[in-house]
């Protein structure tokens, strides 16, 4: 038995508020017209599911985005978690080695560089050079259980960056 691990790091964030916390940024244009441009494509790449995202304010409106452009996405429980708002990918790594077996596939919305990392420690170390925003990461994991996460223990199977949409 394998698991499955999607992520999608958030949309690209605004800048022009600079009194605004980073937990705070929202998206600038390009990341609104991202958002929903990833939702119309990952519709058609894998199956709606309950997604785990960051409480940081660009990886909401992320998540509305894709909600968006991938509508079967809006009856879903998605759930924040306090623990995706994090940089490091030694964090990731234990939040998903905390994870119930159930939860097979996990798709997440966070942040780099703990995304790109995380996928480089994963499959690799020169697997991925940058998830960008909106970038997106389909992982296949030879485990059977999210506390089995070990270095080396998947590949990227698929993934999908904002630019090759506009193409």
């Amino acid at each position: 038995m394998a698991k499955t691990l999607y992520l999608l790091r958030h949309a690209k964030s605004a800048w022009d508020d600079p009194t605004a916390s980073d937990r705070e940024r929202g998206l600038n244009r390009r990341g609104r017209r991202n958002a929903p441009q990833m939702g119309r494509a990952l519709a058609l790449r894998i199956a709606p599911q309950a997604i785990h995202v960051s409480p940081a304010q660009r990886a909401q409106l992320t998540l509305g985005g894709l909600q968006d452009g991938w509508p079967a996405l809006q009856g879903l429980s998605h759930v924040t978690d306090e623990n995706l708002y994090t940089f490091s990918a030694d964090e990731l790594v234990d939040w998903l080695r905390s994870r119930d077996d159930a939860g097979d596939p996990l798709f997440l919305i966070g942040h780099n560089p703990a995304f790109t990392d995380l996928v480089n420690w994963v499959c690799g170390e020169s697997s991925l050079d940058n998830l960008p925003t909106a970038g997106f990461a389909q992982l296949a994991l030879d485990i059977d259980a999210w506390s089995d996460l070990q270095p080396g223990c998947g590949r990227l199977v698929d993934r999908l960056f904002p630019k090759e949409l506009d193409r």
